[in-house]
């Protein structure tokens, strides 16, 4: 008996699975980013965002998230060089009839996907652990990274929200793909 994860099916199952751990991560990441849109102050963000930074199950949690990350690419790319190996001509008359839209396009968007979230780690992630944040203090006793101000400048800036939003709409459609592909195989 071969080894399920050196088939095709398997590596699809276990991309599969690393993109419902992303979004599971995704879920959680927009809980908390609500937070700035339905709360008067910054205050419930940046405390989060504090005890995001400071538990030690989330810094086990973050190396977990970025395996899962490396992973969903690794057998991305794997599955797609394989798809390609496998009719390296084209065919002389295009049927795309079995084929949906988003599943052509499926590594465009993943790389859309892939160069957004390096921006997104370098304006946020990278910013509050290496670089310098403003702080604020709540109940004179406690010092804060003001994370909320951070994300409320960036807004600020409409170009940054289009992209925000055009890259939305990318992961929107490769999510979509991607429960498509996770449930018919």
């Amino acid at each position: 008996m071969s080894n399920i994860f050196s088939a095709s099916i398997g590596k699809k199952l276990v991309m599969a699975l690393a993109g419902l751990f992303l979004v599971l991560f995704l879920l959680v990441h927009l809980g908390i980013n609500l937070t700035l849109i339905l709360s008067d102050s910054s205050r419930t963000y940046n405390i989060a965002a504090h005890f995001m930074s400071k538990n030690i199950l989330i810094k086990v949690f973050e190396v977990i998230l970025f395996g899962g990350i490396l992973l969903h690419i690794l057998y991305g790319l794997i599955v797609q060089l394989q798809n390609w190996l496998a009719r390296p001509s084209r065919y002389r008359v295009m049927n795309f009839s079995q084929t949906s839209f988003f599943s052509k396009f499926m590594i465009h968007t993943a790389a859309v996907i892939l160069t957004f979230l390096v921006i997104h780690l370098t304006d946020f992630y990278f910013r509050s652990k290496f670089g310098h944040v403003e702080e604020v203090t709540y109940d004179s006793l406690r010092y804060y990274p003001d994370l909320g101000a951070l994300v409320t400048a960036k807004f600020r800036t409409p170009g940054y929200v289009i992209l925000y939003i055009a890259c939305f709409l990318f992961l929107g459609f490769h999510l979509l793909h991607g429960f498509q592909s996770a449930f018919q195989t």
